[in-house]
């Protein structure tokens, strides 16, 4: 009875040490997969239902982890055995005229995606600060600057982003870009340093809103991360 005991005892650790081991090599080959010198595959900063009712569950999971991670791998791969995968994103973005055609569309989604992400919040507070004053100088009101914003994201043709930017001369614009195009390529029409941005791909809304594209642009408004806008605004004004 001892000896079937024991018997029992060292397969239960053996069985144990196993599982622990591929937990274990299984989080190692995740974080390889996931992560480079230069480029990471950053954690959503909040649940996928964090959004709700604004931004439905499904959408976020789906958006995040199956077209922001095909983005982020295909822009590895693009780059993989370049001197691009020593730059760092803006480098890559200042030249991408003379990219090929899947660095310029997956890098940009990478980029997108990730400060889409960090545009929105579930815990939302009304603008203030240094960004709301400088929205109202350039705008006129909040409610002026959110006009102009809406109708850039409804009426960008296709698929596309909204921008809000600050230029080189430290003064707010809107625009819009096609595709994943954005304000820091050197193939935009007008070139800044994004604050805030809107995804209206079908695939960030369509779950949810189906063709009601303005209905989705406006909900954005309840999730809008302000105080990490007004971070962008300050860091780039110093």
């Amino acid at each position: 009875m001892k000896l079937i005991i024991i018997s029992i005892s060292i397969l239960f650790s053996t069985i144990s040490g196993f599982a622990q081991n591929r937990t274990i090599s299984n989080q190692t080959n995740q974080n390889n997969m996931t992560t480079t010198a230069n480029f990471i595959f950053p954690e959503l900063p909040y649940a996928y239902d964090a959004l709700e009712p604004y931004i439905d569950k499904m959408t976020m999971e789906i958006h995040y982890s199956k077209h922001f991670k095909a983005y982020f791998d295909n822009f590895l791969k693009s780059i993989s055995g370049t001197e691009l995968e020593k730059s760092d994103i803006k480098t890559i973005f200042s030249n991408i005229s003379k990219s090929p055609v899947a660095v310029r569309n997956n890098s940009g989604g990478y980029y997108n995606h990730k400060l889409f992400w960090e545009s929105m919040t579930p815990n939302f507070k009304d603008a203030s600060g240094p960004i709301l004053d400088a929205i109202v100088k350039e705008f006129g009101s909040m409610e002026n600057f959110k006009n102009q914003f809406e109708e850039a994201a409804k009426t960008r043709f296709g698929s596309g982003w909204a921008w809000l930017c600050i230029d080189a001369n430290h003064k707010l614009f809107i625009s819009s870009t096609p595709n994943q195009d954005n304000p820091l390529m050197d193939v935009a029409d007008k070139k800044g340093t994004p604050l805030l941005t809107l995804d209206v791909w079908e695939h960030a809304y369509y779950l949810k809103y189906q063709n009601r594209r303005p209905e989705y642009i406006s909900s954005f408004w309840h999730v809008v991360n302000w105080e990490m806008v007004n971070k962008r605004f300050l860091d780039a004004i110093k």
